[in-house]
């Protein structure tokens, strides 16, 4: 990977951002892709332009043959085998560059979502947990596309709660088969798979994963869902009946199926991020050609203060996701690359460095889907009548936008996950999140200090001030959180989103601010929108931080204790606003004259 020449760049501690200062050399960004990941996002942004896009109208239409042979053709160009290592007929590529082809494949939703699921969760299973044997069967038709994977976890009465599936499997005496019964839902790639990974309680008790063939006796595809968006990915329900399989086909330890269902679903969560990213850019370009050509009231409508606003918030939280994503994928190669070579590291070894970022992961998966959906709903808005057409891709994108809240786990349940992770880790003594917290206790119960960093004439200073001030906000809402319910607090749901959700901006800002400067230090052309968007953001990120966190104290306490801890958050939200509608109207003037994404 890239970061090999740009030795700065920290593998740090997952969540170690809340409590720790990181500089702008230290993160990766975009622009520091080298030129043979630049030349595959061209080769991956040509392919679906050239390839996919034409093609919406039969991938939608479940035209046979359409979407399979899209995943041959990309298989052929690599795209399929990048995470695939090299013995096994892959190209065993890092995974910044398995990122750049997430991204730039997901202008159009449903060909994304039967790529990201063939090589994501129903590939990397057998990456890290596969046999030899299992490997050298199955992985070189999964690299070639020969074969599509699907994955299936999910039952009729066990989403979030995965680890409740009624799916059986029964040894055979002679310790020879694994006999399945059961019902699997939401099938991605259930009607073009070749192989489907499955978990089943191994006499209802032991939660374990099998590989089972597609010509397998007892295995049936159930009918086509027909679905609110992503209509032409194939889902449907699979049903499991007498379907006996060999042993050698149990992929893992039995009773160890929930270390593959939820590590794989942090690559997971990552590449879904990541595909937000490719997918708002398209869309936000469609908005701000629109804004461009469309007249009214004798002018172009890019003219007016409140569709720029729409342009300028779009392109501001895309470039917070579109940060998050490649600091992440940073921090994950160069990690990863702290194994040593090919031959040295296991393919444990590479899923447990993944799993270290897994609350990066889950933020991302969140921000972004939720940034995707307000882009697709603003460009809605922006076309207005138009946008609401089946005639313009608007309509689509609106539809396609919301399962990307469903996958990879609900952003519900992955806002637990982000608070929870972080606890969890403090408690163990793994992040010293508790000595932080308690540090930020005691400096805000002291006398306040106006002390400002609004005027060092740094770049982006007030900004920075402003960042350590939504980590203390998130800190101390932490705290006043831990003290009101202890170990109860996993409990209180809506506390823990309300944390996640402070955490989140924290991540967002501070990636953005760190890509800003980086942008401003190298002289970059970029430099000034970036600056704007971080600005922007930081409006965005200290308002919603407020808001957060006064739902938070309302919900911890009461009274005088009450009284005092707003006193203290409104202590540390005594920031002087900026102009945002100047800003504003700067960054879209640059998105519609690009007429896209301006970095």
């Amino acid at each position: 990977m890239s970061t090999t020449a740009i030795s700065p760049i920290v593998a740090a501690k997952g969540g170690s951002f809340l409590i720790e200062t990181r500089t702008p050399s230290e993160v990766f960004t975009p622009e520091d892709l080298n030129e043979e990941q630049r030349q595959m996002a061209a080769t991956v942004a040509q392919f679906a332009r050239d390839e996919v896009l034409p093609a919406t109208a039969d991938i939608d239409a479940k035209k046979p043959g359409v979407l399979p042979g899209l995943l041959r053709k990309a298989a052929e160009l690599g795209f399929t085998s990048v995470d695939i290592p090299e013995e096994y007929g892959g190209l065993g590529m890092d995974k910044t560059t398995s990122a750049i082809i997430a991204d730039h494949l997901s202008i159009q939703a449903s060909f994304s979502t039967a790529f990201g699921a063939h090589t994501g969760i129903a590939t990397l299973p057998l990456v890290w947990y596969g046999t030899e044997e299992q490997k050298k069967r199955y992985l070189p038709r999964l690299a070639t596309a020969e074969w599509i994977g699907a994955y299936g976890l999910s039952e009729a009465t066990s989403g979030s709660d995965a680890m409740n599936v009624r799916a059986r499997a029964t040894l055979s005496p002679d310790g020879s088969t694994y006999t399945l019964n059961g019902e699997k839902m939401w099938i991605t790639n259930c009607a073009i798979a070749g192989l489907y990974t499955i978990f089943a309680k191994i006499d209802g008790e032991k939660f374990s994963a099998f590989l089972i063939e597609r010509d397998t006796p007892g295995l049936t595809v159930g009918a086509e869902e027909h679905k609110l968006g992503i209509r032409g990915s194939s889902t449907c329900p699979l049903v499991l009946q007498d379907c006996k399989i060999p042993v050698a086909n149990l992929l893992g330890e039995p009773g160890k199926g929930h270390h593959i269902a939820f590590n794989v679903l942090n690559m997971g969560r990552f590449k879904l991020g990541v595909a937000c990213v490719g997918g708002a850019r398209h869309a936000l370009a469609h908005m701000a050609r629109y804004a461009r050509e469309r007249k009214a009231f004798g002018k172009s409508i890019a003219e007016f203060g409140l569709i720029q606003r729409k342009i300028s918030l779009s392109a501001t939280r895309l470039y917070a996701t579109e940060s998050m994503a490649y600091r992440t994928v940073g921090m994950i190669d160069t990690s990863l690359e702290q194994l040593g070579d090919h031959g040295g590291r296991s393919p444990r070894d590479i899923q447990r460095r993944i799993e270290e970022y897994a609350v990066e992961c889950s933020i991302l998966k969140v921000y972004g889907s939720e940034m995707l959906s307000f882009v697709a709903d603003e460009l809605v808005a922006t076309m207005a009548g138009y946008g609401y057409t089946e005639h313009y891709p608007a309509e689509r994108f609106y539809r396609d936008a919301r399962i990307n809240r469903i996958f990879e786990g609900t952003n519900e349940i992955n806002r637990l996950i982000i608070t929870g992770w972080l606890m969890k880790r403090a408690l163990a003594g793994e992040l010293p999140l508790m000595a932080a917290i308690k540090l930020l206790m005691d400096e805000v119960m002291q006398p306040p200090s106006f002390d400002s960093a609004e005027d060092t004439g740094e770049v982006l200073a007030r900004e920075a001030g402003m960042l350590e001030a939504v980590k203390k906000i998130g800190l101390f809402a932490a705290g006043v959180a831990s003290q009101r319910f202890m170990a109860a607090l996993q409990d209180q749901q809506e506390v823990m989103a309300d944390l996640a959700d402070i955490i989140t901006q924290v991540f967002a800002f501070e990636s953005a601010l760190l890509r800003a400067r980086k942008l401003a230090a190298a002289g970059k052309s970029t430099a000034p929108v970036a600056i704007a968007m971080t600005s922007l953001l930081a409006e965005e990120s200290m308002g919603m931080a407020e808001q957060t966190a006064r739902r938070i104290l309302s919900a911890c306490g009461e009274g005088d204790m009450l009284r005092t801890q707003l006193a203290i958050l409104r202590r540390l939200v005594r920031f002087t606003p900026v102009d945002s509608v100047a800003l504003s109207h700067g960054v879209a003037k640059q998105c519609v004259q690009l007429e896209r994404y301006p970095l």
